[in-house]
């Protein structure tokens, strides 16, 4: 594997949700240990599930492996890493300073902008403490979502860029009181991550046109900020032989061929290794081992042997009771590559189709909802929450606000403090909040990102949800936050989207889990291409199909209160005939 050639201290993996980073960064740990190296794996996703991969709880703690001596592992959690970091700042001056100062300080270090500067305060000492790379000769981070990971990739320099300057008003003064210390760090950070002595980064794709062209993104715009040193791992691949009397199998192992021939430009100079699809979950230790095998995995099913009948709603249904209220929210959330933008695109394509007025939206970096729909329909109407532009948008408001009566040098100040990266947390929430207000008249349905950074989004929102009712609560005023309308269930219906594999189901638990306890009851689970819902021949896609069924019937025994199975498709369901088809897919008979 080329990846794995004289592998630098620091390997990123990166990539578009659901590719498999997780899996592939733990099987490198492995084997680099089994190498003789001394490993350090780490996830700076906000919904990890490298204990989960491992069997073991890891946590925001260095944590050996017990059966893998040379290896332990690290989950930064942006929760732990936030109190931790409030109560840096706020444990000195308990005490000193007025209850009512302490409380306003405790709130201000509320929201999400403190809680991603406290995961990435922890980010930024993996890359320089000089006695932790004595120990360790790799350090491996399995990182969130692109979207995120870029996010995080490019925040040493945004905020000592931010520092240099020396601004900033309250609204980052908590914050800041910390980042003002580690400078140096900072600095320290930005310059290993740019050196391709120390760091590699492997973007990891799918053989699909959606993430072959997110991985090219990613490649142009961590290459712009300095990291160069990349290569290009396309994970998941299905033999061809899979493909020889099995209909379906050949139309998979056409999509993928053709992916491939088409690699973005920009892609095609990196060196490029391929690992085929395994008919196993990739989860525990011996797993793992066997992921960067080159020899494709035998699937080993008795002859004769078939599969039971599965019998699950199809999407349609789910739509079905959705309509009949008229108007509302849809949440499409989940852990990133279940197909939460198809999943989205079809509930709304559907509603529309029966004539409802719909707003489909994305608050997803990386989505892709105008290739999805690949056209137009009527009632129908398409937005995205691009971060860059309502970060802008929102700039330009204070300043034609807040700054229309300073003079110079407080425009100068006001113009500074709005470049600090806290800014972009205050405009997508705000634009967010405009989006789901317009479900009091017509469906919106909204494309999450992927779980760790829509979680964040959420902590802003009930932030907000706090600080109003401080506000109002007192004055008898009625009042209704944006958190208020999400753990309503009469003005909105969160769907978690999943796949019928092992992860992903424990990642859909958590999520909901999460969601409750934020107040929000999910409306239902949908579970997306599922090889189990499809007529499959081919010995490894029957595998894998014979594992969904566990998952499947784990879902609808003990997670959702409703759910739905969405079964592998033939053809891509891009553009809305097939997103048509799509939603009301019938389930094949999976005997035989």
């Amino acid at each position: 594997m080329h990846f794995l050639d004289q592998a630098p201290r620091f390997l990123f993996f990166t990539g578009k949700g659901g590719v498999g980073k997780t899996s592939l960064a733990c099987a490198t740990a492995l084997h680099l240990v089994a190498q003789g190296r001394r490993v350090l794996l780490v996830s700076t996703d906000p919904a990890s599930n490298v204990g989960q991969v491992f069997g073991i709880a890891i946590g925001n703690h260095i944590t050996p492996v017990p059966e893998v001596p040379g290896l332990a592992a690290l989950e930064i959690d942006p929760q732990a890493a936030a109190q931790g970091y409030r109560d840096r700042i706020v444990g000195p001056v308990r005490g000193v300073l007025p209850d009512a100062v302490v409380k306003d300080i405790e709130e201000q270090l509320s929201g999400a902008c403190t809680t991603e500067i406290a995961a990435f305060d922890e980010f930024t000492a993996l890359l320089t403490d000089t006695a932790l790379h004595a120990q360790y000769e790799h350090i491996l981070f399995d990182t969130a979502p692109t979207g995120h990971t870029i996010r995080l990739l490019q925040l040493p320099g945004a905020w000592s860029g931010f520092l240099e300057a020396g601004k900033g008003d309250a609204s980052c003064l908590g914050p800041l009181a910390g980042l003002e210390k580690q400078r140096e760090r900072y600095q320290a950070a930005v310059e290993a991550l740019a050196d391709p002595a120390h760091t590699r980064l492997v973007l990891v794709a799918r053989a699909q046109p959606a993430t072959l062209r997110e991985a090219a993104r990613t490649h142009a715009e961590l290459a712009a900020i300095g990291l160069r040193q990349q290569c290009l791992v396309v994970n998941g691949v299905l033999p061809l032989a899979e493909a020889e009397h099995d209909p379906l199998a050949a139309a998979v192992c056409r999509r993928e061929r053709a992916a491939l021939a088409a690699l973005p430009e920009g892609l095609r100079a990196l060196p490029l290794d391929q690992v085929p699809l395994k008919p196993f979950n990739l989860v525990g230790i011996d797993a793992l081992r066997q992921l960067l095998d080159a020899a494709p995995a035998t699937a080993g099913e008795a002859p004769g042997e078939s599969l039971p009948l599965l019998q699950a709603p199809s999407l349609s249904r789910l739509v079905d009771e959705i309509a009949q209220d008229g108007h509302g929210l849809v949440m499409v959330m989940g852990k990133g590559g279940v197909g939460k933008t198809t999943l989205a695109a079809a509930v709304a394509v559907e509603l529309a189709h029966r004539g409802h007025e719909v707003h489909l939206t994305t608050s997803d970096p990386a989505a892709h909802l105008q290739e999805t729909l690949a056209g137009s329909l009527e009632h129908l109407s398409v937005s995205r929450i691009d971060p860059h532009e309502v970060t802008e948008r929102y700039r330009q408001q204070v300043l034609a606000s807040k700054g229309a009566g300073l003079d110079a040098a407080g425009r100068a100040l006001l113009e500074e403090d709005l470049r600090s990266p806290c800014t972009e947390e205050i405009a997508v929430f705000q634009a967010f909040s405009r989006v789901i207000r317009e479900a009091g008249r017509k469906f919106v349905v909204m494309d999450t990102a992927p779980t760790g950074h829509t979680l964040l989004l959420l902590d802003a929102t009930g932030a907000y949800h706090r600080d109003i009712v401080r506000q109002m609560g007192d004055k008898g005023l009625h009042f209704t936050t944006p958190m208020m309308q999400l753990q309503d269930p009469k003005q909105t219906k969160v769907l978690i989207a999943t796949l019928a594999e092992t992860t992903p189901v424990l990642e859909a638990a958590n999520l909901q889990a999460d969601l409750r306890r934020a107040g929000i009851e999910p409306w239902a689970w949908v579970v997306n291409n599922s090889v189990a819902a499809a007529r499959v021949t081919s010995p490894l896609l029957r595998q894998r199909a014979r594992n969904e069924l566990r998952e499947i019937e784990a879902v609808a025994a003990h997670h959702a209160a409703r759910h739905a199975v969405v079964p592998l498709l033939s053809e891509e369901p891009v553009g809305v005939p097939r997103l048509l088809q799509l939603a009301g897919a019938a389930l094949s008979t999976t005997g035989a």
